[in-house]
């Protein structure tokens, strides 16, 4: 069966005029999959009986399922999402006053190889499809209420999205459409190790999405150390690209920092990446470790991550610290599919 949600794959307008039925049945049902939130074709009302039993021979909406849900108090779910193949990825809900913001996978594992992360512990399997991405987003947005809608997307989850752009960008159109979840794309966010030529790809593709790259260290020699695939790509390529980015695009940059105890966390590294990033219209965001089972790296301490804080700022720099959500539900990306391939007791507890 061809998955509907896949504009690779899906060709509705054909198929509904090999059926002879008129174009305006695809609007319609592009309605009750992103705004009406309909679970199956049986619930799409206003089509007619005979075209919904069609549709549901022809076509899947769902090609995932959902084997573990888990929510924690401070309004973080997470989903643990299985593949037709087999394949397992995740994907994240937050709450944040009024915002809902989604973070979502490109790819089952990760071949960037950055030491402290648990997603690219057993390497990069394969791209998602831009079905399954488009999934994740519908099923993050049917766990809210009737009244709510997601304002936020950040590709941050498994996966580097830069290595899946093929597939990504139809996702994330669907996600921006005035039919499809219409989410600005001045709201959505494309996080990146850091691979140039993608990102001049992006740039000469005109794209409007906000561009996210992760740094985790403010030299090549360290840079090296954390992130296995920059070995190749030195810094002054990245941010070179970067800069062209914002020029073509005029969406402020984001630099990502994890922050790791007695690694990357010293006042040393925080005047050099002042330096490094001095005088770019950017944000620098600062994200305190979330311990991985088996890893041994370790979250700073307060003072460490306030006095980071100050020497950036002293240095010019805008800067802030990601809030630490979901940590009692394995929200950081990689950890729940981690630990469902590793049985072992998981509190629920709030």
């Amino acid at each position: 069966m061809t998955h509907l949600l896949d504009p690779a794959a899906a060709n509705l307008t054909e198929w509904l005029a090999t059926q002879g039925q008129p174009g305006y049945r695809a609007a319609q049902v592009r309605r009750w999959l992103f705004a009406g939130r309909a679970p199956s074709f049986a619930e799409m009302s206003d089509l007619p009986t005979a075209l919904r039993e069609k549709l549901a021979a022809d076509y899947q909406i769902w090609t995932t399922t959902v084997p573990l849900h888990k929510q924690t108090g401070d309004g973080t779910e997470k989903l643990l999402i299985g593949l037709a193949d087999g394949e397992q990825i995740e994907c994240v809900l937050l709450r944040d006053g009024t915002r809902r913001t989604i973070c979502i996978s490109s790819q089952v594992g990760c071949a960037m190889g950055c030491v402290f992360c648990a997603s690219g512990l057993a390497g990069v399997a394969r791209n998602l499809t831009s079905g399954e991405i488009i999934e994740q987003m519908l099923r993050l947005d049917r766990l809210l209420p009737a009244d709510e809608r997601l304002s936020h997307i950040v590709v941050m989850g498994m996966g580097e999205p830069l290595a899946n752009l093929d597939r990504l960008l139809p996702a994330l159109e669907a996600a921006s459409s005035a039919d499809g979840l219409g989410i600005s794309p001045r709201r959505i966010t494309i996080s990146t190790v850091g691979l140039p030529r993608a990102i001049h790809r992006l740039a000469d593709a005109n794209s409007r999405y906000n561009l996210a790259v992760s740094l985790h260290a403010p030299d090549d020699e360290l840079r090296h150390k954390l992130v296995k695939v920059s070995q190749n790509i030195p810094l002054v390529e990245i941010l070179a690209a970067a800069d062209r980015y914002f020029e073509t695009s005029g969406r402020r940059l984001t630099f990502e920092y994890v922050l790791l105890a007695g690694l990357n966390d010293h006042e040393q590294h925080a005047r050099r990446l002042a330096k490094l990033l001095r005088g770019r219209t950017a944000l620098v965001n600062l994200i305190p470790y979330n311990p991985v089972a088996g890893l041994p790296y370790q979250t700073p301490s307060p003072t460490s991550v306030r006095q980071f804080v100050d020497t950036l700022r002293g240095g010019g720099l805008n800067v802030q610290v990601r809030e630490r959500k979901g940590d009692r539900i394995d929200a950081a990306c990689g950890q729940l599919r981690r630990a469902n391939a590793e049985p072992r007791v998981v509190s629920l507890a709030k």
